[in-house]
């Protein structure tokens, strides 16, 4: 089973394209469109601890929002945005459905709320997912007054449609070794039906 996982993940890797990140469109929208105050300032007391002049830098992998892309998706993978939110800005409460959204916290911190009753704050390492099914509204803040914000987020098309919304997160311990080394690759998301078959198919097995 091992063998036959990193032979898996090999043939992934090598479909993998390494892009420059000078090379991805980037997005720098209106903080209003989000409900942000305006930015502040250059050189302001305000913009001290920022890292960029605008509220939110977004590097786009796929073609989103006022992007048309090429490329559009990469399989079920539909977003991949690189985001940079600068300290006490964030994105407003907003509705998603029918898709399956993960976040990776590269740094800083990243508070989320939404419609289900979730509200935590998240730091760095720290892997989210959400399944927006039938539809849930939710919000990202960075509400730290001094560091920006980095995360990583996918949003990757479900198997079926109409699934019962559903939220989950995984701090990382940087006390512990959980297997997640830095400089290799990992498994972040699995599809749920194709683990719950090879349960089933292991079970029967072993019966």
């Amino acid at each position: 089973a091992a063998a036959a996982t990193t032979t898996t993940m090999a043939a992934a890797a090598a479909q993998i394209e390494r892009r420059a990140k000078d090379k991805l469109y980037v997005s720098e929208p209106n903080p209003t469109w989000f409900g942000n105050d305006a930015n502040p300032e250059a050189g302001s007391g305000a913009a001290k601890h920022w890292s960029n002049a605008n509220w939110l830098k977004s590097r786009f992998h796929f073609a989103f929002a006022e992007w048309g892309g090429p490329p559009t998706d990469f399989g079920v993978v539909r977003v991949m945005n690189d985001d940079l939110v600068q300290p006490a800005r964030g994105f407003g409460t907003h509705p998603h459905r029918d898709m399956e959204i993960v976040t990776y916290i590269v740094r800083g911190e990243l508070t989320h709320q939404d419609s289900m009753g979730t509200a935590e704050t998240l730091t760095r390492g720290a892997l989210q997912y959400m399944s927006a099914g039938t539809g849930v509204r939710h919000s990202e803040h960075n509400l730290n007054a001094t560091t920006p914000l980095r995360f990583i987020q996918i949003w990757i098309v479900p198997r079926r449609t109409g699934l019962t919304p559903n939220y989950g997160s995984l701090p990382y311990d940087h006390t512990a070794t959980d297997g997640r080394a830095a400089n290799r690759f990992h498994k972040l998301v699995d599809d749920v039906q194709r683990r719950a078959d090879t349960d089933e198919a292991a079970a029967a097995a072993a019966a």
